[in-house]
């Protein structure tokens, strides 16, 4: 089918309808909203920074629901590692990248009208039943189905994108699905895993982690927005299967260290069990200079309540380049998320300060 006919195909958002007005009762499996899912629209619209958000999952998520808040000028990167559940399952029978972090981006961009709620909702819907389709994600399909039709892994992003209406564009890192690769040590000793569920599952410490294969091509589109952006921002998220990885693609690498977008790390609320096990702030940064020694930081965001030691993180972030910001950006029922209103507010100043 070509371009014409998908875009006549695709229905259209209702008109009239209230930014407010009530829409399905709830976001996600089961009628639960996500973590991090934000209540209002760009706070500009057109308007706002260039960024580009790189990560994946639940991380990613909550990157992108604050950010929509701030610019409408906004640009996932997004990891295609992932080996596990509906995603794994697909990439192995089809061949394809695996779409369950860039569904879940693009969940994250639905604007919160009855539209944008309707489609956040069906794309994260997870089917149950005995037989082959349980534990698919319905936009998991829908994302592959396009990618058969149109030969290219973007060109249906965007479809998708153009479907719910997202704020914001999703790209992967990579035109490959990749494979991690984890040095993990347990009492002295160091084994070596691959896959992104067996770095997750693996009892012991990430050292190190590579990918398969070790050269992988980058999505030009990445590497561009990457190049054109005001801002580049590192997660929240998983960081050595979800952050980390962006910069072991090395052509996507190379665009980040050239790149003079202002680059910002937002920091994790709490260790990721399975892979940063007793981590502190600091040492979440000090693995990121391990990885990526010549890349210079602007900024560091951290939530006030989770720091111990902020002399150490402040040290931390200078071996960095970056100066330290620290404020109240975690949900106020004290679980480990980050609140988007919260959150957006932050990185409103950070961006106006340009520092």
């Amino acid at each position: 089918m070509t371009d014409e006919g998908f875009e006549a195909a695709l229905p259209r958002p209702v008109e009239g309808r209230s930014e407010d007005a009530p829409g399905p009762a709830g976001r996600g499996e089961q009628g639960h909203a996500p973590e991090g899912r934000a209540d209002a629209e760009p706070r500009y619209a057109g308007f706002g920074p260039s960024v580009v958000a790189l990560g994946g999952g639940h991380g990613l998520y909550a990157s992108l629901s604050a950010l929509r808040m701030v610019t409408d000028r906004l640009t996932a990167v997004v990891t295609v590692a992932d080996d596990g559940g509906s995603s794994g399952r697909l990439r192995r029978e089809l061949g394809v990248l695996p779409p369950g972090d860039l569904r879940m981006a693009l969940a994250a961009l639905c604007g919160d009208d009855e539209w944008g709620s309707t489609w956040s909702e069906v794309v994260q819907h997870r089917f149950r039943s005995e037989g082959d389709l349980h534990g698919h994600a319905v936009g998991n399909l829908l994302i592959v189905a396009l990618w058969e039709l149109l030969g290219d892994p973007v060109a249906g992003l965007d479809w998708v994108g153009r479907l719910l209406g997202a704020h914001g564009r999703v790209l992967p890192m990579a035109s490959v699905p990749l494979d991690i690769v984890a040095e993990v040590e347990l009492d002295g000793v160091i084994s070596t895993v691959r896959g992104q569920v067996a770095c997750a599952l693996t009892p012991g410490r990430v050292q190190a982690i590579s990918l398969v294969p070790v050269d992988p091509p980058a999505r030009p589109e990445a590497v561009a927005a990457v190049l054109e952006a005001d801002w580049v921002v590192f997660g929240p998220g998983s960081w050595f299967t979800s952050v980390l990885p962006h910069l072991k693609v090395p052509e996507l690498a190379r665009a980040l260290h050239a790149t003079r977008a202002r680059r910002l790390v937002t920091l994790n609320l709490a260790p990721q069990p399975g892979e940063t096990d007793d981590f502190s702030p600091q040492q979440h940064l000090e693995v990121l200079r391990q990885h990526a020694p010549d890349l210079a930081i602007d900024v560091v965001l951290a939530d006030t309540g989770v720091v111990d030691d902020p002399d150490a993180l402040e040290k931390a972030a200078a071996a960095l380049g970056a100066r330290l910001v620290m404020a109240d950006v975690a949900a106020a029922d004290g679980s480990p998320r980050h609140d988007p209103r919260r959150l957006a507010s932050v990185l409103d100043e950070i961006f106006l300060s340009k520092r």
